[in-house]
């Protein structure tokens, strides 16, 4: 398991890679565009850990959001904006089999945990300087 902090550059070329994939994968990554409930038939044996966007596992993360085009947390379109909510939180998954990548983080609600997973999409990927 690596637990490397991947800077802009490697992400960006991880999700290029990732969008490059074009044959079908037991995976379904390409399918989660926005954040989703991981599956409990999502074939995690299959993943392998790319990295880390978390900065320091001894601070608490800003909480803020990145939507400047007026986008929410659910939207497919959001940006994937690494030093913000909840990406600042995240692990990047490399599907073994086919190369996919994706985001993956655990939110935590009041009286539940939740595994989620977005596809990494170079398209969404914003270097949004630090949150005020």
């Amino acid at each position: 398991m690596v637990d490397d902090k991947l800077d802009f550059i490697e992400l960006r070329e991880l999700a290029l890679d990732s969008a490059r994939v074009a044959r079908a994968c037991g995976c379904g990554i390409d399918r989660y565009t926005e954040w989703t409930r991981i599956p409990v038939d999502f074939p995690q044996a299959q993943m392998r850990t790319a990295g880390t966007l978390s900065e320091d596992p001894y601070s608490e993360p800003t909480f803020a959001e990145y939507h400047p085009q007026g986008t929410s947390y659910w939207s497919a379109g959001a940006p994937i904006a690494p030093r913000y909510y909840p990406y600042n939180r995240c692990t990047v998954q490399q599907c073994s089999v086919c190369g996919r990548a994706c985001l993956t983080y655990v939110e935590a609600g009041g009286y539940y945990v939740e595994p989620r997973i977005r596809a990494l999409d170079p398209a969404l990927l914003v270097d949004a300087p630090e949150p005020d």
